[in-house]
């Protein structure tokens, strides 16, 4: 039997990427429902190659009946809607930074955490956000290993993170930029084409940005409280991909044969890990793939058992899309939706 699933921000770049995920992993569905803002309604997407889905008003749909919402609407919606859903009976599965660290709410990265769905006793699991996925995947296997003291990371994430208006900025700009068009920042607070911007959400009051705090408190949520994180989160002009530089500090020794070893069996993770030109791997070629790609591997010499590693993935599909869909996979796993 299948189930009855609803996608709520149907029309965005994350809401169409997991409409797409659960075609291509043959999610069990026996029926779908798209469903986005009132301004939407009566618009269409796809769902897989020959199905077409006319977006539904989410401000009157009623969840009764259905079985899992996987929600990327933003975290007002998802704070009026998400709740709603799960008094229906409506497993949700929400993809913005509403819940993340509610106590009662677990956020999970299936392979790092995936017995904590068993903890959703409001009926609501977050996915964390796209540059701490992406990190944990490829710390778990290491942190089993020596056990994590301190992670020091520094993000180049693309504009895809900011939706589709900030791969437009992108675009326009460039190109604006090449024909000597005066350029406007609208969606980024400088020019993002041929920049890097150290500034992603807003400022608090220790001076790191919003992204910044959530790597810290959601690598501690979903692998282990004790891990101290400091992170740099800087916007690149890349459209798809997110990288990051991360150095590890452990409380045992390591040995960088069983790093490699751990890397390479670990579920989600690519070691792809050449010391010569070009043998790593970069944004621009992990688009469109799943897994979570690992290079540049070896011993910082400057810290007590140290460690950094180059680390990509497709923010859209590993960092939000994917990472949902395998959070529903596992409850199906797991018996824990409808029927």
């Amino acid at each position: 039997m299948g189930y009855r699933v609803a996608v709520v921000g149907a029309t965005g770049a994350v809401g169409r990427e997991i409409l797409k995920t659960l075609a291509e992993r043959q999610f069990p569905v026996d029926e779908i429902v798209a469903l986005a803002s009132a301004r939407s309604a009566g618009k269409e997407v796809s769902f897989g190659d020959r199905k077409v889905l006319k977006v539904q008003n989410l401000e009157t749909f009623d969840f009764t009946g259905w079985d899992v919402a996987l929600f990327s609407p933003g975290g007002a919606v998802s704070a009026v809607h998400a709740p709603r859903a799960a008094k229906a009976g409506c497993i949700v599965i929400d993809n913005t930074s509403h819940f993340r660290m509610e106590p009662d709410v677990p956020l999970v990265v299936p392979e790092v955490n995936p017995n904590d769905v068993k903890k959703a006793r409001r009926g609501i699991i977050a996915n964390p956000n796209c540059s701490t996925i992406q990190m944990v995947v490829a710390l778990k296997p290491l942190h089993d290993l020596f056990t994590i003291k301190r992670v020091v990371v520094a993000t180049y994430q693309a504009v895809a993170g900011a939706g589709k208006s900030g791969m437009d900025e992108l675009f326009n700009q460039s190109r604006g930029s090449l024909v000597g068009d005066p350029l406007k920042a609208e969606q980024f607070t400088k020019q993002i084409a041929f920049n890097c911007i150290p500034h992603i959400d807003r400022f608090m009051d220790d001076g790191a940005t919003k992204e910044e705090w959530k790597m810290t408190v959601e690598t501690r949520k979903i692998l282990d409280p004790d891990i101290a994180v400091f992170a740099t989160c800087v916007r690149v002009p890349v459209f798809i991909g997110h990288a990051e530089a991360i150095s590890v500090e452990f409380e045992e020794p390591v040995d960088i044969k069983r790093a490699r070893e751990a890397l390479r069996e670990a579920p989600g993770v690519v070691l792809h890990d050449k010391r010569e030109d070009g043998g790593y791997a970069t944004p621009l070629e992990v688009v469109g793939e799943d897994a979570t790609y690992v290079s540049r591997l070896r011993i910082d010499p400057t810290v007590p058992n140290g460690l950094g590693f180059w680390c990509v993935a497709d923010n859209l599909r590993k960092g939000a899309a994917l990472n949902a869909v395998q959070i529903a996979e596992t409850m199906v796993a797991l018996d824990l939706l409808g029927h």
